[in-house]
């Protein structure tokens, strides 16, 4: 897949399918957003999608590596936390084309 003349990434274009999947459920839906404390980074969500005051975080794989994305979710949610209503958290999978429900209590 290209986009804006550049060859994308397998993970990108997971990226791509699952925001064109999803945006009809949401109000809005932003793309590799990056978490920063002063100049470092933290971490970086694959999709956030917001819907009125809930927002859900999406983690993309491109094969079901469920405890890895569920790490990341956890370090997301904790700093995201604070400022967001976190509602929901996801593992899209790009290989079966798949949402699951990712629990990190």
């Amino acid at each position: 897949m290209v986009l804006n003349g550049l060859k994308l990434s397998k993970h990108d274009q997971y990226v791509e399918e699952l925001c064109t999947k999803i945006k009809d459920r949401y109000d809005s839906v932003s793309k590799h957003v990056a978490v920063r404390a002063r100049k470092r980074m933290l971490a970086e969500a694959d999709v956030i999608a917001r819907k009125g005051c809930d927002v859900d975080i999406y983690e993309v794989k491109c094969s079901p590596r469920i405890v890895k994305a569920k790490r990341q979710l956890r370090k997301l949610s904790k700093y995201l936390g604070g400022s967001l209503n976190i509602a929901n958290c996801y593992l899209y999978c790009g290989s079966s084309h798949s949402i699951m429900t990712i629990l990190l209590k």
